[in-house]
């Protein structure tokens, strides 16, 4: 969707007081944040329009951008802080709140210790500046126990880009828009408008790669969204992506088809790459894989004859055992056939804080502690999501007594078997920042709403390191906030100093309240401007003020991605780490596990997202509810006729864990033998009236948190097996 060519009021790039007035602002529902025009009557959002003048989205918008202003008006949005009082809330001020909240985590850190504390963070937080202030509380906390969305959704890809690149944050990222060959595994970035490689109008620069001549490829179970708009579809098993990488590098080595020169001058492992991948022809790696040997063949010949290749893969490798595997190989066939840093491969960004350069500054912190079962190592100092429930509930010491959650709904987006409901209940202080009660937030103790997004001014600082294209863009204010409103930012630093040493603490008011506003996110972002690559600091009296971002009309160009693989490279020797051993190892032994298909009536459950859609957001927002954005098991033909359902039935869906009863769709879109079903849905028991009223169930209920990705722990959810039937 994009702008409406008609004309608009006055653009102003802040609030006004005047009847009807359009602000420059940005979505900051997903990671794209698409710049938007938000037109205001009366103190009333009327439209909302893709911003034509965004240097990065153009004019783009999803249905997602309108929702923002049934967002800000939505009457269910809490406005102030909420206390419990027995089974319900009441109002309270922030002073009070946040004085008793300090008084009861000091108190449960002096009674159990650090580790009787934990904080999540999910995804809502890396949206805005507020993750940076997230993390400082964090650290305030002084606890092994931290968690966050990543352990869902992408902690694969960081995993193996510090065991190949030397730094979690050195994902590669796609330069769509200069390929001449696009390969999407596991993506659907029609729909997403990329994550980890953000690229607002996903659709247009898709559309783009095959007007220029170059071809578009996409791998997945399902026909999704982004597969038709490409040349060709490749229906592969779930969980059959290692097999198909392993079959293309087999050709790629044994028939010489990759870039000699970068092999020999850029990477290490050559030779236990060549031996790992002797054996895995296409023909034995091609029922694994469910895709034939001659396709396997094909994708690996392609891409080492294009004059530009890349391979995107994003969340649909992550819920894998061997997700870590799959996104290693990704970074492999992209650099052996030298499409690693240079145009129209996959590169790296300069962003205005440029993070690729410092990374081998950033400690990993892989193994520093574990949970306390011992199975799962720390990793970028945080425990995996789906320990949660278990760190709460086990006794002993070192058990959770008090968390935090930040912009998180763990309830409905981790597998837990149900038992983190349980969790939470039990604990002796929970306190959300959150803006609703939710399946989550219901359970706690306080909760602190900060202000609505399009109250906010702002600067993402952490998403211009993914972009397709180095940026930087402005969010501007579209309303004032209510007197006394906070933001996300100021709560966070407000619950950081209550825990810390008592002379701090005790500081006045008014000298608590200066330290804090002197460290506001916009003071933070111009002193980052300053001190960045593209800042005064660096290059003189023309560097890029924040100034100058905030009065231009959509952002600042900072122009195309640039090679920049030699300085920003952190490994040891200062090489690409083709064989990482651990790698080589569990790639071994899964080729050596032959594993055979279950043939007792199973079907293997995958997820999928709609346009409409953001997890668990926006499903209180009526607009954002109807059409397909429904909550359904979607199924091949052939499967449905063979268990006697039609479009349309109750089916119940029943996994080893637990089962959901919702509406079947029946749809050739499906790869057989597989069936989909979305996450974020089954809203119960919230202050979410619309959403309480939806039909729907939550899929996580499905899903075993036993089975993880084997280095990092991330939710295998893709192997999950379920039966369909009526529902009983």
């Amino acid at each position: 969707m994009t702008a409406i060519d008609v004309p608009l009021p006055q653009v102003r790039g802040r609030a006004e007081d005047a009847a009807s007035t359009t602000h420059r602002s940005q979505c900051t529902l997903c990671e794209a944040h698409c710049g938007i025009q938000v037109t205001v009557i009366d103190g009333q959002v009327s439209r909302i329009a893709g911003n034509p003048d965004d240097v990065l989205s153009k004019g783009y918008i999803c249905p997602k951008a309108t929702a923002m202003g049934g967002l800000h008006h939505d009457p269910d949005r809490l406005r102030t802080p909420m206390r419990r009082v027995g089974d319900s809330f009441e109002p309270v001020g922030w002073d009070e709140a946040f004085a008793e909240i300090g008084t009861r985590l000091r108190r449960v850190r002096h009674q159990h210790g650090f580790r009787s504390l934990g904080m999540y963070l999910g995804n809502p937080a890396a949206h805005s500046s507020g993750a940076l202030y997230g993390l400082a509380l964090r650290i305030a906390l002084l606890t092994p126990n931290f968690y966050s969305a990543s352990s869902i959704d992408q902690m694969p890809h960081e995993y193996a880009a510090w065991r190949v690149f030397g730094s979690n944050v050195l994902v590669p990222i796609t330069d769509i828009d200069r390929t001449q060959r696009l390969v999407i595994l596991g993506a659907n970035p029609a729909v997403s408008n990329g994550s980890l490689s953000i690229m607002p109008g996903a659709k247009r620069r898709i559309k783009a790669v095959r007007d220029r001549g170059g071809t578009v490829v996409v791998i997945d179970p399902r026909r999704t969204e982004t597969t038709r708009l490409a040349d060709r579809h490749i229906a592969v098993r779930p969980g059959g992506d290692l097999y198909l990488l392993l079959g293309m590098l087999h050709v790629l080595v044994t028939e010489n088809l990759c870039d000699a020169t970068v092999v020999e001058k850029l990477t290490s492992g050559w030779a236990e790459l060549s031996e790992l991948v002797a054996t895995t022809t296409p023909e034995a790696m091609a029922a694994r894989a469910g895709v034939s040997a001659e396709e396997i063949r094909a994708l690996a010949r392609e891409h080492a004859a294009a004059e530009s290749a890349a391979i995107y893969a994003r969340i649909g490798i992550c819920h894998q055992q061997t997700a870590t595997l799959v996104s290693w190989l990704v970074m492999v066939i992209n650099t052996v056939t030298g499409n690693l840093d240079r145009p129209g491969g996959t590169m790296f960004s300069t962003p205005i804080v440029d993070v690729p350069r410092l990374a081998r500054y950033i400690p990993v912190g892989h193994g520093w502690w574990t949970d306390r079962s011992g199975r799962y190592k720390a990793f970028r100092t945080e425990l995996p999501a789906v320990t949660m429930a278990d760190e709460m509930l086990t006794d002993g010491p070192g058990r959770i007594r008090a968390m935090i959650t930040y912009a998180g709904n763990p309830v409905s987006s981790i597998p837990q078997k149900g038992r983190l409901d349980e969790a939470l209940a039990e604990l002796d202080l929970y306190v959300a920042v959150d803006m609703y009660i939710t399946e989550t937030t219901r359970h706690a103790d306080f909760i602190l709403p900060p202000v609505s997004p399009l109250e906010r001014e702002d600067v993402a600082l952490l998403t211009t390191i993914f972009s397709v294209r180095n940026n930087i863009r402005y969010q501007h204010r579209s309303f004032q906030a209510a007197a006394g409103a906070l933001e996300d930012w100021q709560i966070l630093s407000r619950l950081t100093f209550e825990l810390l040493p008592t002379p701090l603490r005790r500081l006045t008011a008014p000298v608590r309240e200066r330290l804090i506003a002197f460290a506001d996110p916009l003071r933070v972002t111009a002193a980052a401007l300053a001190t960045g690559p593209y800042g005064r600091l660096r290059r003189g009296r023309k560097g890029i003020t924040l100034r100058a971002v905030r009065e231009s009309a959509g952002g600042i160009d900072l122009g195309p991605l640039q090679p920049r693989l030699s300085k920003v490279l952190a490994t040891s020797d200062r090489r690409v780490h083709l064989a990482p051993a651990e790698f080589v190892a569990e790639a071994a032994a899964r080729l050596a596990a032959r594993t055979e298909e279950p043939r007792d009536g199973r079907l293997q459950l995958i997820g999928r997202r709609h346009l409409r859609s953001n997890n668990s957001w926006l499903h209180n927002v009526p607009t954002m509810t109807g059409g397909n954005n429904r909550c359904t098991v979607l199924m091949h033909p052939e499967d449905a006729a063979a268990r006697g359902l039609t479009d349309g039935d109750t089916v119940r869906v029943t996994s080893q864990v637990g089962h959901i009863d919702v509406e079947l769709e029946v749809s050739d879109e499906m790869r057989a033998g597989t069936v989909a079903v979305p996450h974020g849905w089954g809203h119960r028991n919230t202050g979410w009236r619309h959403a309480d009223s939806l039909p729907g169930a939550n899929v996580n209920d499905l899903h075993d948190p036993d089975q993880v990705d084997t280095f990092t722990g991330t939710a295998a959810l893709n192997n999950t097996w379920v039966t369909v039937g009526a529902a009983g």
